[in-house]
């Protein structure tokens, strides 16, 4: 899969791009500032229908612009095809195209074009809370299997209007009565979302674990179990056996939840480990072994990917060498000799004679 042309009008720092693209590497080169991210960025959103930075779309639109344009021409699945995307600033909502064709929904357009996005915050993932990991496995999950999405927005959706009710009970005792539904509607949908996640984790796992055993010469084994709440015996069980062991999750946290007014377990809080040899990556790996194991898992997402579409998925790389050692730096460039890949902020003397250089400067191609 391969994106072989960009238009763009007034994205981010961009009036106006029109850039033809090399079906290999594409070396993105400029100072800082310039506008090298956001080109990855407009990339990365023709393929999910959000930015990796931001979730508001207004804040992707050219400063002063009252409406942005986003055009890709792909190869993929056999055939050429053209994505589009309107934004507008206002609230007026998106529109988005298929081959001239205007589609009402992001699913619609799902697996038009496919990317594995590897950024700087990737290599802190490990090391950070559960939300920046539960969001590494969201945005995995929403490209590899489009109901997902689904299901993670009607969960959310779901423990909102929870919450509020946790909240304005005390001053309408009466809404307790609907709470038991938004429960049960919860767990339905918790379910399904802990079903996919079982799933993704354990091929990313086991991927994971080779390209890290690779990594490390041999010496270490990365594991990435999964975590969710403690009632949950089986993650692969049916969906109505999970739900019925959320519920049962739930009635034991009720009055706590009631007392706090806040939801306190669910797959809102879902979580997975990173050890290293049964040692837990957090607490004892050092720097250079956390950085090794997030690439791990950024490669093993891109073989999933690969896998599962039958097309190699366009390999994003935003300013993620400069911050490895040459050792490592050496075996993130072997892992990218098949595929269309874009890579911000590298040293361009290693890698212009595999593909293109693209020098950006004050949103302009140069």
């Amino acid at each position: 899969m391969r994106l072989d042309r960009l238009c763009l009008r007034n994205f981010r720092n961009y009036e106006a791009l029109e850039a033809e693209l090399d079906p290999g590497v594409n070396l993105i080169l400029g100072e800082n500032a310039q506008g090298k991210t956001n080109l990855l960025e407009a990339v990365y959103y023709l393929s999910t229908g959000h930015g990796f930075r931001t979730r508001k779309e207004a804040e992707l639109l050219r400063f002063g612009g009252e409406f942005g344009e986003l055009e890709g021409h792909i190869t993929g699945h056999g055939r050429e095809q053209t994505l589009r995307y309107l934004l507008f600033s206002g609230r007026k909502p998106r529109q988005l195209y298929l081959n001239g064709v205007k589609r009402k929904t992001q699913g619609e357009v799902a697996g038009t074009l496919t990317a594995v996005l590897f950024c700087p915050e990737d290599l802190l993932v490990l090391k950070a809370g559960a939300a920046a990991r539960r969001r590494f496995l969201d945005q995995g999950l929403v490209q590899l299997r489009p109901r997902y999405e689904a299901a993670l927005t009607e969960y959310n959706r779901i423990l909102e209007q929870k919450s509020r009710i946790l909240r304005d009970r005390f001053e309408n005792p009466s809404l307790l009565q609907v709470l038991p539904e938004y429960s049960q509607r919860l767990c339905q949908v918790g379910a399904l979302l802990i079903s996919y996640r079982a799933r993704f984790l354990r091929g990313l796992g086991q991927e994971a674990t080779r390209f890290h055993r690779e990594f490390s010469g041999g010496r270490e084994t990365l594991e990435i179990p999964y975590r969710t709440v403690s009632t949950i015996t089986d993650p692969f069980a049916p969906t109505a056996t999970l739900e019925q062991q959320l519920l049962e999750h739930l009635e034991a946290h009720r009055t706590a939840e009631l007392e706090s007014a806040q939801c306190l377990t669910g797959p809102h809080k879902d979580d997975f480990d990173a050890t290293l040899d049964g040692l837990s990556l957090k607490s004892y790996g050092s720097q250079g072994q956390t950085r090794t194991a997030a690439i791990s898992l950024k490669l093993a997402q891109r073989e999933l990917t690969r896998v599962d579409t039958g097309e190699e998925p366009v390999l994003l790389l935003d300013d993620v060498l400069s911050e490895l050692d040459p050792g490592r730096q050496d075996f993130v460039l072997n892992q990218i000799q098949s595929g269309q890949v874009f890579i911000t902020c590298c040293e361009p003397g290693r890698l212009t004679k595999a593909g293109k250089t693209i020098r950006i400067e004050n949103g302009e191609i140069k």
